[in-house]
């Protein structure tokens, strides 16, 4: 008699338990219907707000706005453009582009940034081929408002970053290790030259292996530069043409410009001249520079320079070179030149140099500072080592 209420239950488990296999069965066969899981939407990776992205997934290369898809094939550099082309029509404040992933463009082809856009890539974008032209990695015309967060690059640009006639351009953090093409970066006023364009930064930019210049400016009034490191660079580490109102904190240059008249640091092309006169409005923390070309070359009736810390060594060519240049002030905080002469030269087509500074130098390995032909008011003093004057 107690065992027949027994059997009631085991039917009922025997009936759940089968009851529960049977959505087991079911939840895997969605799982294995369902299809593949999508590259989510891209996140930043300097902690900012993300508009738009372009997100490698495997093969695929998707280009969102916001959450939404906008774009998926196999090339990068379309994924790039229809993402930065996605955000908001006619904005008057930044938004923001991501690359999250690594591929390969073109030399002859480039990524363009519109007004109002900020640019980073998680990843690294390789340059391959040759160009010709206005081509770059980094491309923008006649805009504002621009800044590149992040980018790393490799192979042979013909420009990395080329910005023309853009005011209020940021380049944040800039990593270019090249294999040859043009110059790492360049920013000019040569679309419309009847204005210097305005307010240009860089934080911190490491250029290696460029064809040309790692930086190079033109045009330019308002230039901060925190950080530049060039290395084995064809023609000069940092170049000013034309540029005033200049701040750089350090110039570090290994072989740059070798068997070249360019230099470590270069200014040319009336560089800090305002107006007619030459205030002091191009400081430099710090020049460092060894092997290569030059060290420090100011050419062409530029000046209006002060630098700060000068720590020249084995340089191919003069470690310094001042020719045709008015109010240069090198050293103020002290320095060490080894091998070469630090040369004061002009050419007959300018007015020769006038109002130089050299103090606070040690001068070994037989270096010496050369005078010839003769400046107008050039001041030695506290300077370790052999002086020729005129």
């Amino acid at each position: 008699m107690p065992s027949a209420p027994l059997a009631r239950p085991a039917r009922r488990l025997r009936t759940a338990s089968l009851a529960a296999l049977a959505a087991l069965a079911t939840a895997a066969s969605s799982l294995v219907l369902a299809p593949a899981a999508h590259a989510a939407p891209g996140t930043s990776c300097t902690g900012s707000t993300v508009h738009g992205s372009a997100v490698q997934d495997g093969g695929t290369w998707r280009a969102y706005r916001g959450t939404r898809e906008l774009w998926s094939g196999s090339d990068m550099l379309t994924a790039i453009q229809r993402a930065i082309d996605g955000l908001d029509a006619g904005r008057t404040s930044k938004q923001r582009v991501v690359v999250n992933g690594s591929g390969t463009m073109s030399a002859n082809a480039r990524i363009t940034l519109p007004s109002h856009t900020a640019f980073e890539s998680c990843g690294t974008i390789h340059v391959s081929g040759s160009g010709s032209g206005n081509v770059a990695g980094i491309y923008m015309r006649g805009v504002r408002d621009i800044e590149v967060a992040r980018v790393a690059m490799t192979g042979t640009p013909v420009y990395g970053i080329f910005a023309r006639n853009v005011d209020d351009l940021r380049l944040r953090d800039v990593d270019m290790r090249l294999s040859g093409g043009g110059i790492g970066v360049r920013v000019d006023n040569h679309g419309d030259r009847s204005r210097f364009v305005r307010n240009i930064s860089i934080d911190r930019a490491y250029v290696s292996g460029a064809g040309s210049h790692a930086v190079e400016t033109y045009g330019v009034d308002g230039f901060t530069l925190g950080t530049l490191t060039a290395r084995d660079v064809r023609e000069s580490g940092l170049l000013l043409n034309q540029t005033i109102n200049a701040r750089i904190g350090t110039v570090d240059a290994v072989n740059a410009g070798a068997g070249t008249g360019y230099a470590a640091f270069r200014i040319a092309n009336r560089a800090g001249r305002v107006g007619s006169a030459y205030p002091t409005n191009i400081e430099v923390g710090t020049v460092r520079a060894s092997g290569g070309g030059r060290g420090i070359f100011c050419v062409s009736e530029s000046g209006g320079l002060r630098v700060g810390r000068v720590e020249l060594t084995s340089t191919g060519n003069n470690p310094v070179l001042i020719e045709n240049c008015t109010n240069v002030s090198l050293a103020t905080s002290g320095g060490t030149v080894s091998r070469g002469d630090v040369r004061l030269a002009e050419r007959s087509e300018f007015p020769g140099n006038r109002d130089i500074t050299l103090q606070n130098l040690t001068l070994t390995n037989g270096a010496r500072v050369v005078e010839n032909p003769c400046a107008d008011n050039l001041v030695v003093r506290n300077v370790s080592g052999p002086v020729s004057r005129c």
